[in-house]
């Protein structure tokens, strides 16, 4: 990752919020750079006079509100699980009109010979956590839109209510027309598989993984919910920039039900709609084609 070196003096008020947390958090700051990359939030990398490194994340408090609490807590329910690497978070709050999110810095390395099967195993163990519902305690964010997570009994009930009618409704707000019909979610609801709800990442593109000190994979920015476990392994094929071997070695771990290949779209579907409502039409005809697949 890009790193832009910005003098203590650059930005007065990053610096009266960086001054604020490092005073909160029983550190003196030596220097800051600026990390690219985010097209939500300002981040940096703050380096302490004990040269301890802290990543915080930096955004509108009123346009995302509980944004990184949702954050925090998400992060703080995966480390919880113990299955797979996530940045500790330290710190939630507010400045001014700015809320901040200070986490644990992850030195990057080169990942390890078997980094695709570990990373595929410590999936797979993720996944085994799950709860009496589907759903979270909390809402919380993907990207910057809000995500609703009411419990819901079964896996089709929340994919539906809870993920596909939001995006729908919002794409409509929009003026896209989708051509959705009754029987759409009347063909999926019979093809979504009755699988107890796991906890997935929910948001997991390859620009939400890193390689840790360790060359072992590390998650980050997640958007978890007890959920269908499909859609994070379907949402990692959306965009590629995973190893095949990650599929199989999951797979040997968790093995999924039949006709998963098949299913792939359907959760796909969500995260084009997602990407539709933030980024516009040119993925409009992607998610026309999956509703047409399966009207």
């Amino acid at each position: 990752m890009l790193l832009l070196i910005l003098p203590m003096n650059a930005n007065e008020d990053f610096k009266a919020i960086f001054d604020q947390l490092a005073e909160k958090n029983n550190f003196q700051i030596a220097n800051f750079t600026r990390l690219s990359g985010g097209s939500i939030n300002d981040v940096f990398l703050i380096t302490s006079l004990s040269s301890e490194k802290f990543v915080i994340k930096l955004n509108s408090s009123h346009k995302f509100p509980g944004m990184f609490d949702a954050e925090k807590a998400g992060l703080e329910i995966l480390k919880k699980a113990k299955n797979i690497d996530v940045p500790k978070a330290f710190d939630v709050g507010e400045f001014k009109s700015k809320a901040y999110l200070l986490l644990e810095y992850k030195a990057p390395a080169n990942p390890t010979e078997n980094f695709w099967e570990l990373f595929g195993k410590h999936l797979a163990g993720l996944h085994k956590n799950t709860a009496l519902k589907f759903g979270l305690a909390n809402d919380n964010y993907i990207g910057s839109l809000s995500q609703q997570n009411n419990f819901c009994t079964t896996s089709a009930e929340f994919y539906i209510s809870q993920r596909l009618e939001p995006q729908l409704k919002l794409a409509k707000d929009k003026n896209y027309d989708l051509g959705i019909s009754g029987n759409f979610f009347r063909n999926i609801s019979e093809i979504i598989p009755q699988e107890p709800p796991s906890l997935i990442h929910g948001d997991l593109w390859n620009g939400n993984y890193l390689v840790n000190s360790s060359g072992h994979p590390c998650l980050i920015d997640p958007a978890i919910a007890y959920a269908p476990r499909e859609m994070d392994l379907a949402m990692m094929q959306l965009f590629g920039g995973f190893d095949q071997q990650v599929f199989e070695s999951y797979q040997s771990e968790f093995p999924l039900s039949n006709g998963f290949e098949e299913r792939i779209p359907i959760w796909q579907l969500y995260y084009l709609l997602v990407h539709l409502n933030l980024f516009g039409s040119g993925y409009k005809s992607a998610v026309m084609d999956m509703i047409k697949r399966f009207s």
